[in-house]
């Protein structure tokens, strides 16, 4: 008898960020990968981004790890179809490895990035902002898996984060996944901090976990932007996709631990805003920033 063995989506995570047997041609490093289950039905631009990351590791000493990536999502993916990715490399020197990654479909290109990786152990000037005083512990919190159960049978969205997450996720500042937060918007905020970590234990390598930090970020990176317009993800006909995302890590990262996201927006204008965070790890180390820019969209009154 054949079992099935289920993965958890932590597992499944994992998996689908290790991607297949890659290929040489003419320079370029071409490995195909599949996609994650997202309600929308197309590919979840984090998991394209964590991919590339990965792919583009591929091809670097494994002494450079990932210091920044750069990526512009220029068309919708099918979560049906695995993605062909394609790694040239730009420059090798003696810190620092650059790669181009061009994502690709049968329908063409899905997104264009540039990842750069550094040599570890470099010194250097050293400073970061602190992490705010005073939050409170992500245990006295209350999960996205726990707020959602109870609503898991009216939205896939809401099915999606009470039972396929790979990470559990904490907000600090009130929630706006079950509505908007009223009183942020009228006084014009979109300040908020979350923590986040993953749902289990990933036994990885560092690339992996920075590639998974990648990828859980960009479940909250739009939330500003929606808080201080007094929207949220449930609000009617609402429609939003990322345009493109920058990271830079500073820090080892651990996703097995507790990190706090701290993010604001400072502008939307033309159906497009800008999400911004700082990630610290529970110890108060800043391990990384992010921005984000998303087309968000409102049927008009």
């Amino acid at each position: 008898m054949t079992h099935t063995v289920t993965l958890t989506p932590l597992e499944h995570l994992v998996k689908v960020l290790q991607l297949g047997e890659p290929s040489e041609y003419r320079g370029h490093m071409y490995i195909n990968g599949e996609s994650l289950y997202f309600p929308t039905g197309r590919v979840y631009g984090g998991q394209v981004i964590a991919q590339s990351l990965i792919a583009a590791s591929r091809t670097v000493d494994p002494g450079r790890l990932p210091h920044s990536i750069h990526g512009y999502f220029i068309a919708a993916g099918d979560i049906r179809q695995d993605l062909l990715f394609d790694v040239e490399t730009l420059r090798d020197g003696r810190s620092f490895s650059a790669r181009r990654i061009s994502v690709t479909q049968s329908q063409g290109s899905i997104l264009t990035a540039i990842a750069s990786f550094q040599q570890t152990g470099q010194s250097g000037v050293e400073f970061s902002d602190p992490m705010p005083e005073n939050v409170p512990d992500p245990e006295t919190l209350t999960s996205a898996k726990e707020l959602m159960t109870p609503y898991a049978e009216q939205s896939p969205f809401a099915k999606f984060y009470a039972e396929k997450s790979p990470f559990d996720i904490r907000h600090v500042t009130k929630t706006i996944m079950l509505g908007p937060d009223k009183e942020s918007a009228k006084q014009d905020s979109g300040t908020q901090m979350v923590w986040m970590k993953a749902d289990g234990h990933a036994d990885v390598p560092q690339v992996m976990h920075r590639a998974m930090l990648a990828l859980g970020c960009d479940q909250l990176m739009m939330e500003p932007v929606l808080r201080r317009a007094g929207l949220s993800i449930a609000t009617p006909g609402i429609s939003y996709a990322s345009i493109d995302h920058s990271m830079w890590w500073y820090r080892d990262v651990d996703i097995n631990q507790w990190h706090l996201y701290v993010q604001d927006t400072p502008t939307a204008a033309h159906g497009r805003g800008l999400g911004l965070a700082k990630v610290y790890s529970q110890d108060g180390a800043l391990v990384a920033v992010i921005a984000q820019e998303a087309m968000i969209r409102v049927p008009q009154a």
